[in-house]
């Protein structure tokens, strides 16, 4: 008896492209929210209804986990800062400054960070392949920055919100090391919850600041879509699309969706903000993208 359709394999890979998408969403919504929220609010209210919306399925989880959890409040601290304070706040900074379509492209090179960094520190072995690719992604990478201009990278000029999304995504690098070391022994969707909510805790003070400032979250139908667009889409959809990505396809096949996401952000960002590719994207693309691959590619 055959299986049935939604259970195939195509329905694997339907998941594939939409996890990738919702992921680019981020930076985009983030670009369209720019002028409408200010970023550390985002990131706050974003992983606030993110957290919310997920507790439902996580709550479980946290009750039988509750003791470990509490356990082990200093780690959890550390991966909400990084993976939802740094990765949340860096991004929505820097996209206030610089457009979707670099974003997607410079964040497509975190696989090749997380393996730079994690050799630098821990001394894990690195092939010559690996190597190479590491290269060719930075390289990439810095004709993004660049914005293909050999003249920005003597003067050392870089528009400034490319280099605080290329914090944000050395912060989730640093955040994707950890994270593989700890060893969780809480679910998936658990960890989510866990997460989510530590960085709320984290961001609270800095929006509060952002706030007394005089850059508050001003209440209107616009900043609610893009608190609920961030949180939703980009947030509980693709982290679940994603895990049912790894459970259709494995987690190998799943982990390349970050290849396909500079795509659809430049693709979303063209259909939505009206940004256009420029030579220098396509320039950094056809670096990037191959570097991570032969950096990513595990040995035969």
């Amino acid at each position: 008896m055959t299986a049935a359709p939604h259970r195939g394999p195509y329905a694997g890979y339907a998941l594939f492209f939409l996890a990738s998408a919702f992921m680019a969403s981020n930076v985009v919504l983030g670009r369209a929210a720019a002028d409408t929220v200010p970023p550390v609010g985002l990131a706050f209210w974003r992983w606030l209804v993110a957290f919310a919306l997920i507790l439902p399925f996580a709550l479980p989880g946290l009750r039988e986990h509750r003791r470990n959890l509490l356990a082990d409040w200093r780690r959890l601290l550390v991966l909400g800062a990084l993976g939802m304070g740094v990765c949340g706040a860096f991004v929505y900074v820097g996209l206030e400054r610089t457009t979707a379509t670099n974003a997607g492209l410079i964040y497509a090179s975190s696989p090749v960070l997380i393996l730079l960094i994690a050799a630098v520190t821990t001394g894990e072995r690195v092939r010559p392949v690996q190597v190479a690719g590491i290269a060719l992604a930075m390289a990439g990478v810095l004709t993004i920055l660049a914005r293909g201009d050999p003249g920005v990278l003597l003067g050392l000029s870089f528009n400034t919100g490319d280099v605080w999304i290329l914090a944000a995504a050395t912060a989730w690098a640093v955040y994707t090391i950890l994270l593989r070391r700890s060893r969780t022994p809480f679910p998936v969707v658990t960890l989510f919850a866990a997460n989510a909510l530590s960085g709320v805790l984290i961001l609270a003070p800095f929006y509060a600041w952002e706030t007394l400032s005089g850059r508050p979250v001003v209440p209107t139908a616009e900043a609610a879509l893009s608190v609920l667009g961030v949180a939703v889409i980009a947030s509980v959809l693709a982290f679940l699309t994603y895990q049912m990505t790894i459970a259709r396809i494995g987690p190998a096949r799943a982990g390349t969706t970050l290849y396909v996401m500079p795509l659809w952000a430049a693709l979303l960002a063209w259909a939505t903000l009206g940004e256009t590719l420029q030579s220098f994207h396509l320039a950094g693309a056809a670096l990037i993208l191959p570097g991570v691959l032969m950096a990513t590619r595990p040995a035969r």
